[in-house]
């Protein structure tokens, strides 16, 4: 036990450097977090053997509605919502016909059977929500024309299409189906996926917001337990989990009264936990000795894949809607595949899919070429392509966003000897740009106007402009030991000469500095300096 936890440990911290080294050199850090898996596995540097497909899928179903819940969570469908008709065609018809396209490729140019192709190309035919957020995110890659809300919302809406298309082609491989057994499987997946995704979203909401039976620390884990229950009980219906997780997660997201800021900070770090044990287990499960053979048709379907069945989908679906060529193609370029296409990957070795090819391994190097090319190479086309909106915030586009206000607030008293005591606020001279927000007196919060007049022990809660980033400033730390010069000294009588005493800490109370304020052993003095200004 010791030594698992030590290895993931060390796992964990590798790729916490790699996210450093993979963000200056441009490299998707969820295709490091495939390498390391691989590198550790029966091929790699540390010849750990893991053939366990069962419980790789599991972990990989469990990350997915993590990250599914949080991707529909997390899109503000304010953004979302002028783009939302094309975003859904693209999730749900685009992925449709990029399924066929590649069937067809598959058979007729790499000669392989017809329903296995049409297997591949419903595997592979999905957009992977987890890159393009990644992305978008770090990159900051803010694209004209509501075209990321456009991205967002097809990748991670499209994951269920792709499911409901490999379930049907498995079926269609491991026994003979009527037509109408696959419209009944078609319409049991929509129809409870839907149905679920909106009750739990529903019920959640009423609970969370109308209720007081989620108490302060427990928000976390409740909206874990929606994500759980939304996916779960759609599966157990014979539903699409995952189209009920990330329609939860998009109604709950957008409909919360309160608490959202602490929740996407919860959901932020799980989801990048979530991202690098779903895909170092998917490198880790892989067998690099066995890549080989099947890297020329990989190759092949990802170039057809890239360059003629995506833009094609993407041109069919938005040329009605006159949308910029521009973004059609940045659109079809950043249709990145990812984890979902390998975790449904392991569904044709866990149902024992009788396969003449290695569909596993195949997708595998389809998946690492999109992550590596496809990915690296988004932001140079969206400057190529004139894509990058200056004025917008890509941020924007998700609900955890915030509107960054350049105020800062700070609080004063006042005694009796204040020059503001028993004086109306309207007579009293403040610093040019601020303002008196609100007096709290006695535990009871006023509203600062012109006649209030300031008493003995009130507090005043006044605002001002934020200083500008630009100006870097910097402060230091100063603790004073028993030898220090400034022990038993007042403030008025050290030379600071460019030093300015910033605040005092003294056992575990901060104190405004004033001329007449001695320094004591143990004090620490938050101090800045001119060279902390330039």
């Amino acid at each position: 036990m010791v030594s698992y936890l030590l290895l993931a440990s060390l796992i964990l911290f590798i790729c916490i450097f790699f996210n450093k080294i993979s963000s200056k050199i441009g490299l998707p850090i969820l295709f490091s977090f495939i390498i390391l898996g691989m590198l550790f596995g029966v091929d790699g540097i540390f010849k750990i053997k893991f053939d366990n497909y069962e419980f790789t899928e599991q972990i990989a179903s469990f990350a997915l509605i993590i990250i599914m819940f949080y991707g529909g969570f997390g899109t503000k469908w304010k953004e979302a919502k002028p783009v939302a008709t094309q975003a859904i065609l693209l999730s749900s018809f685009g992925t449709i016909i990029t399924a066929f396209l590649v069937g067809i490729f598959c058979h007729f140019c790499l000669k392989i059977k017809p329903v296995e192709s049409l297997l591949i190309g419903s595997v592979i035919c999905s957009t992977d929500a987890a890159s393009v957020f990644a992305i978008l995110r770090a990159k900051k890659l803010n694209f004209k024309y509501n075209t990321a809300s456009l991205l967002e919302l097809e990748s991670g809406s499209n994951d269920p299409f792709s499911y409901m298309l490999t379930i049907v082609c498995i079926t269609l491989m491991n026994q003979d189906i009527t037509a109408k057994t696959i419209l009944v499987l078609l319409t049991k997946q929509l129809f409870f996926g839907l149905l679920f995704g909106l009750l739990v979203a529903v019920i959640a909401l009423y609970i969370f917001n109308k209720t007081k039976l989620v108490s302060n620390g427990f928000e976390s884990i409740f909206m874990v337990a929606c994500a759980l229950l939304s996916y779960s009980i759609s599966q157990y219906f014979g539903g699409n989990g995952f189209l009920s997780t990330y329609l939860a997660g998009i109604i709950i997201g957008n409909s919360i009264d309160s608490r959202r800021q602490q929740l996407v900070h919860f959901f932020d770090s799980t989801t990048n936990l979530m991202q690098i044990i779903l895909f170092f287990f998917l490198g880790l499960l892989s067998t690099p000795s066995k890549i080989p053979p099947v890297i020329i048709p990989g190759v092949l379907i990802t170039l057809f894949l890239t360059f003629i069945a995506r833009p094609l989908a993407v041109f069919l679906l938005l040329t009605p809607f006159k949308s910029h060529l521009r973004q059609q193609l940045i659109v079809a370029w950043s249709g990145l595949r990812g984890a979902a296409s390998i975790a449904f990957a392991i569904l044709i070795i866990l149902n024992k899919v009788n396969a003449e090819n290695d569909i596993f391994h195949i997708i595998f190097v389809i998946v690492l070429c999109s992550i590596f090319f496809q990915g690296s190479l988004i932001p140079f086309f969206s400057k190529k392509l004139k894509m990058i909106d200056k004025d917008f915030d890509v941020m924007r586009t998700f609900n955890d966003y915030t509107e960054e206000v350049p105020i800062t607030y700070i609080s004063t008293t006042v005694t009796a000897y204040h020059p503001w005591a028993n004086q109306l606020i309207k007579d009293i001279v403040l610093p040019p740009q601020t303002l008196i927000l609100m007096i709290v007196r006695n535990k009871e919060k006023l509203i600062a106007k012109g006649n209030t007049e300031l008493l003995e022990n009130d507090i005043i809660i006044l605002s001002g402009n934020t200083v500008s980033n630009s100006l870097d400033i910097n402060l230091y730390e100063k603790n004073l030991k028993k030898n220090d010069s400034w022990v038993g000294k007042y403030i008025k009588d050290i030379d600071s000469k460019d030093e300015l005493i910033v605040i005092i800490k003294r056992n575990d109370k901060l104190i405004i500095p004033k001329g007449n304020i001695m320094f004591k052993e143990k004090d620490t003095v938050v101090i800045c300096n001119s060279d902390s200004l330039s």
